[in-house]
């Protein structure tokens, strides 16, 4: 039995695919990690996690699933069937498949499909990207799989000037959470409202689903999916007719006025009533609390611009608070993009410029269908799979499982665990988890810097990411310092170490037991329009966007309903169990996952609280058991994302019924909720 001294509390942070980025402590015996707790070394987070980490994250480093030596495929793709191989073996097996498709097809032909797993800067994307660069690879375009479409709106307006970090929304007298379910994906930001309204804020929720936040709301709009933009237009209309714009503020601080108003105009009161499926009354109560305000805090999460129109909502609602001047005083601005105020130095880590010119940009969303329909020049002949569960969380699931499955296609993984992706893969090389790697972490929910060291050595023969592909490299013969780079330099590439905010650290030697906060010149708070300039050519807020008006025909935003053939409409948001499909392997996440339905369609269909349903389309169906619930409309189901193939009878997920080929507005994004179904018992 471990001696109770052998047992140690080490710091670390969370790098999980949301905002948060919580600092935590591990309590370890120095071979396995015991228990995850929260810690107070980022003052945001503040000791607080969600129970996913504290209670997952033990399974996830030390379970059954977790890869712990390099894999050759023996079996059927996806079937899981491996043997162990070495080290030399593996890389050696990879720089055959690769360089045998290189030769036949260029470089070209390879690409490196990954995603958001990990989100510290060495594990997401240092090293790798110095190796696929110099290799001559398809660049992937990642960002519209998920947050290119929010952040695009975002810059459309402020240019790369960071937003309001979150804690200062506790200054407002009231908050308008868009979109976002803070209690599951944005926790501590739940901790900023409850401050706000002890002071007497008030807060308004706008969502499709009445999620946990939205029944603590003073006002709750339960608005249907992918209208939001007719809402926030018709909105500025009235607010204008009713003379509460800040006409000051638009005239130092906004450009593009008179065409977004145009453009508002346009949208009734009553139209926008009909369409959202809100109530006047609502509507009404939503203005006048609005107008009221001296100090509004908007929070817009990622759920509008999983439709088609989604940045077009995204932007109607920043652009109201432009229109309005709630911005230039701590409590009032939009939360958004903090992550901008990070002394980021990307090309220095990344080294674009080894990129081959005329090197070609693929769309991570339109990567399956290439691969199934070698419908570009190259075709694409090998795949690099990390970072990315994308079985599980890619629209079109079936089409990217036929794709995975061609045998034409060299396919590599890399992963902490193995999952529905990785059984794919031809070779398997075995990632360590945060807990074992050194990294540096930014954030894209908050705003301060933080740096953790393993607090336990790698399990069996995994290396952290940056090690692999040290290791291809050298395999590949891309030698020099490029390829040589250590952790800790590539950290100092990571962000500039001569930025006044680190207080004379280099990024490698940060603090371990501290977070470094991303101020504004001086040490002030970061405020729009105060501390901080808005980004754009201009200099102001800009309503119309001629970047977006050139590249996508939308330089205002404006509303496009979609058709579906069938009659009820599927939302996606995230789980309390997983982060997006990380922990989808946890026993938690086993079986049926949960449908909710409004008692009327479920009445229609006879459908019982606790039936195995079968929703289906044209691309697929899934199995998941029915609850009836108030929480959702009519018309509309609800199911958490990131479930894993073994928990639904068809060996399919809610993702196969999402289409590939519908995109958003701008950025040509994925549009999750605008996916049409059809539903009956089992």
């Amino acid at each position: 039995m471990q001696s109770e001294q052998e047992v140690t509390i080490k710091p670390t942070v969370c790098p999980l695919d949301c905002p948060d980025t919580c600092s935590l402590s591990v309590e370890t015996d120095g071979e396995k990690v015991l228990k995850v707790r929260g810690s107070k070394a980022n003052p945001y987070t503040a000791g607080v996690i969600c129970k996913k980490v504290s209670d997952y994250y033990p399974d996830f480093v030390h379970g059954e699933r977790r890869l712990t030596t390099p894999l050759l495929r023996t079996g059927p793709r996806g079937n899981g069937e491996y043997r162990p191989v070495s080290w030399d073996e593996a890389l050696n097996l990879v720089y055959e498949g690769v360089m045998r498709v290189v030769g036949t097809y260029g470089p070209q032909s390879v690409v490196p499909l990954n995603y958001a797993g990990p989100h510290g800067q060495l594990a997401g994307g240092s090293m790798d990207r110095r190796f696929f660069h110099k290799l001559g690879a398809s660049l992937v375009d990642r960002g519209p799989l998920c947050g290119a479409v929010r952040g695009s709106a975002y810059t459309s307006l402020f240019g790369n000037a960071p937003g309001m970090p979150p804690e200062q929304a506790r200054h407002a007298d009231l908050i308008v959470v868009v979109g976002n379910n803070v209690t599951v994906s944005n926790l501590h930001f739940a901790r900023t409202i409850k401050t706000a309204r002890k002071k007497g804020g008030s807060l308004i929720v706008v969502d499709p689903k009445r999620t946990r936040i939205a029944a603590q709301a003073d006002l709750f709009l339960q608005i249907k999916p992918g209208t939001d933009v007719v809402f926030f237009l018709a909105v500025a209309a009235e607010i204008e007719r009713r003379g509460a714009f800040d006409q000051a503020f638009i005239a130092q601080w906004v450009e593009g006025f008179g065409a977004y108003m145009e453009e508002a105009r346009k949208i009734s009161l009553s139209e926008a009533s009909e369409v959202c499926g809100l109530p006047m009354a609502q509507i009404e109560r939503f203005i006048n609390l609005y107008a009221a305000a001296e100090k509004v805090a908007l929070s817009i999460g990622n759920g509008p611009e999983r439709g088609h129109s989604g940045g077009s909502s995204i932007r109607a609602a920043m652009a109201l608070q432009a229109l309005t001047g709630n911005f230039g005083q701590l409590g009032a601005g939009v939360f958004a993009k903090p992550g901008l105020a990070f002394p980021a130095t990307q090309a220095r880590l990344q080294r674009p410029d080894l990129v081959p010119v005329g090197t070609r940009m693929l769309n991570i969303v339109d990567v399956p269908r290439h691969m199934l329909n070698d419908d570009i020049n190259p075709p694409i002949r090998a795949v690099f799979l990390y970072n990315h569960n994308a079985v599980c969380t890619h629209p079109d699931q079936n089409r990217l499982r036929a794709a995975l499955s061609r045998e034409e296609i060299f396919i590599v993984g890399c992963d902490v665990e193995m999952n529905d992706s990785m059984a794919y893969a031809d070779v398997i090389l075995p990632a360590a988890s945060h807990f074992e790697s050194n990294d540096i972490y930014a954030a894209y929910g908050q705003a301060y810097l933080q740096r953790a060291e393993p607090v336990i050595p790698p399990l069996g023969e995994a290396l952290p990411n940056s090690e692999i592909f040290r290791r291809l490299a050298a395999r590949f013969g891309f030698t020099g310092p490029v390829f040589d780079a250590t952790d800790a330099e590539l950290m100092d590439a990571a962000y500039d170490p001569d930025d006044r905010r680190l207080n004379g650290h280099r990024p490698s030697e940060l603090p371990l037991d501290g977070a470094i906060a991303m101020t504004a010149e001086g040490g002030e708070d970061l405020i729009m329009c105060k501390t901080v300039t808005p980004g754009t050519a201009s200099g102001k807020i800009e309503l119309f966007s001629r970047d977006l008006e050139d590249r996508f025909g939308y330089g205002l935003p404006r509303y496009e309903a979609v058709p579906g053939k069938h009659p009820l409409i599927l939302i996606t948001p995230s789980s309390s169990k997983r982060t997006n499909a990380t922990f989808g392997g946890h026993v938690e996440s086993q079986g049926p996952e949960r449908l909710e339905i409004h008692p009327d369609d479920a009445a229609a269909r006879t459908i019982r609280e606790g039936d195995k349903v079968r929703l289906w389309n044209d691309l697929g169906s899934v199995t998941l058991l029915a609850r009836i619930s108030g929480d959702v409309q009519p018309g509309v189901l609800y199911s958490p994302k990131g479930t894993w193939l073994g928990t639904s009878e068809t060996g399919q997920t809610v993702n196969a019924l999402i289409s590939a080929d519908l995109k958003t507005d701008i950025m040509e994004g994925a549009c999750y909720n605008d996916t049409f179904v059809d539903i009956e018992v089992v």
